[in-house]
């Protein structure tokens, strides 16, 4: 299996830092992980802005030789890991903007009209580690579930991509955030995860 992990937070002295440390530490003691990538947002120094005028349209997007490289790095991964913030209810701009330009009709998806379009990402999962500072259960009471939502159906299931599996920790600004206990969790799924 082929991971690509997508870090998305501009501090890597942080504990988003160290979430994604343990999905390597873990990924690198799993025999069914042969190989991973690491895409780091910020250190990239991605755009996320989307541009279009005359020369650079909207349906050329998904062969826009500048993105060549990040469309390589998905259609190479068979898991997708986003490793994030939950800000204001939803990932971080960075990210978004990323899904924005990768997440391109004709690379992603085919509209082939009917309701939903072809997901042309099939065969691959995902997995959302996220952090937020507000109580676990927030997103769930508060704001009717939005980020997973988002990132489940509107985002991943439509471009075909599926399981998508969510670790979303609460409360992490907290000193009884129970910080230690969150990254073992997160280093054993991913020492042990066979697809």
């Amino acid at each position: 299996m082929n991971l690509l992990v997508i870090y998305t937070y501009p501090n890597h002295r942080s504990l988003n830092y160290d979430f994604l440390q343990k999905v390597l530490e873990g990924s690198r003691e799993n025999p069914a992980i042969s190989a991973v990538q690491v895409l780091d947002l910020y250190e990239e120094e991605f755009d996320p802005v989307l541009v279009f005028h005359e020369q650079k349209r909207r349906r050329d997007m998904h062969a826009d030789p500048a993105l060549e490289k990040y469309r390589a790095q998905i259609q190479w991964a068979d898991k997708i890991v986003f490793v994030y913030p939950i800000w204001w209810g939803r990932p971080p701009a960075m990210l978004l903007g990323y899904i924005d330009k990768m997440f391109a009709s004709g690379f992603a998806y085919r509209d082939n009209g009917k309701l939903l379009p072809e997901g042309l990402l099939k065969g691959k999962s995902a997995v959302c580690v996220s952090t937020m500072k507000g109580p676990a259960l927030y997103p769930l009471y508060w704001l009717n579930n939005a980020h997973k939502v988002l990132m489940r159906k509107a985002l991943l299931q439509y471009v075909g991509i599926r399981p998508v599996k969510f670790f979303e920790f609460g409360s992490m600004e907290s000193p009884r955030g129970r910080h230690e206990q969150k990254l073992q969790r997160v280093y054993r799924y991913f020492k042990t995860v066979a697809k």
